[in-house]
């Protein structure tokens, strides 16, 4: 199914960005605040395999893991009105960039260095991406993956705004968009 044969007000929306930045969090806030479905694809990969992601890349490896991700953003994506938070890994793949990008709206969560640095102690223990390396590393992977996420429908930038003015925002620029090219 072709993006142009959902309208756009059905369309799936998707989250990318770092991990740690909200896209779980906040896609709850906008599914709930938007009537839809939400669905995170890690714990949807958890919860077919009925272990963590981190147990997962330790059994199966990152290629595994990698080739069902993909298989299942391939299938989410192409449903309507669903609201889907990527881990923040997915997006390197170019085939789910293009899945995503031609079926969905796409909406990049940009969180400074320094904000998401603030956030590691919350998140590191759950993420096997970050396991083992050291800050100068995972400062060098945030900036990596940021020309990545640079493929996208619209940027919000979250500095400073808390979940709901980041959803808030979300929902108004969705329905202004909506009005405008399909009123």
């Amino acid at each position: 199914m072709a993006y142009n044969d959902i309208s756009l007000r059905e369309k799936s929306i998707v989250f990318i960005g770092f991990m740690g930045v909200g896209k779980t969090t906040i896609g709850e806030m906008v599914a709930k605040k938007l009537y839809r479905d939400f669905v995170d694809i890690d714990q949807e990969i958890e919860r077919e395999f009925n272990m963590p992601t981190s147990q997962i890349f330790k059994e199966h490896g990152e290629t595994f893991f990698r080739q069902k991700e993909k298989e299942v953003i391939n299938r989410l994506s192409q449903q309507r009105l669903k609201i889907i938070s990527l881990g923040g890994g997915a997006f390197l793949q170019e085939e789910i960039q293009e899945i995503c990008l031609s079926n969905c709206i796409v909406f990049f969560l940009d969180l400074s260095w320094n904000s998401w640095k603030e956030r590691i102690s919350l998140i590191i223990d759950n993420r096997p991406v970050l396991q083992g390396r050291s800050l100068e590393d995972i400062e060098k992977l945030f900036y990596d993956r940021q020309a990545i996420y640079s493929n996208h429908h619209s940027k919000v930038e979250t500095d400073n705004l808390d979940i709901e003015e980041v959803a808030n925002y979300i929902v108004d620029s969705l329905k202004t968009a909506w009005d405008i090219y399909q009123p």
